[in-house]
């Protein structure tokens, strides 16, 4: 099996102007369009996927952004393995704006999307204890190193709906829960990424301390851009670091490969052809056997 990168630039990374040999794909899904044209690029001879989740420009809010349309077009385009860059708030003292953290735990706060491709008919139940991918993860690191980029490795993220930021109320709670990082859109995303098979990894971006400390003013989007443009940039690095090294980490255990084999429940007399030609991109392999 040929293992493709793949990978979604959150909030101020909505291209990567450095590579010079890409085309931008238009992919249609059962589940509407992805975000915007998906980026194809060609680096060291290796193909790698890009999809802003926000769309060129940032237009779409975290709560209206299609997780399954994106997913299902990448999984399309033969993607085995998914990072997610994303910004977010920080919930803790030593994880100051511009330090990035390879996250491997999530709380699911959000209420207002579509979080599973098994809602219709044909009922599947993943495991979730491990979101997140340990040999990505490892890539990850390597990339983030060679980058030179102050990191944490390990970290719980809150998934808040958004838009708004959190109430000094809420960012208390979250701290109490010892999470590390606040943010938008790694919900229902990481979930997503399960139910279609793709190992999947999130380096978050620390912008601001949201609005938990006392000593840093409230969250405010135009001092937010400042350093998003930043990490954006330590971003670019660190994935063509990635790019290179992401298969030499592949762990043919990964809990991800085949994790659909002891989660469909349906009886096969109860699934219509409507449904499975609906879920062949995600779930074909287990359906059509």
């Amino acid at each position: 099996m040929t293992n493709k990168l793949g990978i979604i630039g959150g909030s101020g990374l909505y291209d990567i102007e450095e590579f010079k040999d890409k085309e931008e794909l238009e992919i249609n899904t059962p589940w509407g369009k992805p975000s915007d044209k998906i980026l194809k690029i060609k680096y060291n001879n290796k193909e790698v996927y890009f999809i802003p989740r926000h769309g060129r420009g940032h237009f779409i809010s975290p709560s209206k952004i299609n997780f399954r349309a994106n997913i299902d077009a990448l999984k399309q385009l033969g993607v085995t393995d998914l990072v997610s860059v994303s910004a977010v708030g920080s919930l803790k003292e030593d994880l100051e704006p511009g330090k990035f953290v390879i996250v491997d735990q999530f709380i699911d706060r959000t209420f207002a999307r579509n979080k599973t491709f098994f809602d219709d008919e044909i009922v599947a139940h993943v495991s979730m204890a491990s979101p997140t991918s340990n040999g990505l993860m490892n890539a990850c690191e390597e990339a983030i190193n060679q980058s030179n980029i102050v990191y944490k490795r390990g970290g719980t993220y809150v998934v808040m709906e958004g838009p708004q930021f959190s109430t000094l109320a809420e960012s208390k709670l979250y701290r109490s829960w010892n999470a590390d990082v606040i943010g938008m859109t790694n919900m229902p995303e990481s979930k997503l990424a399960r139910e279609a098979e793709i190992r999947y990894a999130s380096v978050s971006m620390v912008t601001d301390y949201d609005c938990w400390h006392p000593e840093h003013e409230n969250v405010d989007v135009q001092k937010v851009i400042k350093v998003l443009l930043d990490n954006a940039s330590k971003a670019k690095n660190m994935i063509k670091n990635l790019i290179e090294n992401f298969e030499n980490h592949i762990d043919p255990n990964d809990p991800t490969n085949n994790c659909l084999d002891v989660a469909i429940i349906t009886a096969p007399e109860k699934r219509t052809k409507k449904t499975l030609d609906k879920l062949n991109t995600i779930a074909g392999r287990v359906l059509n056997k």
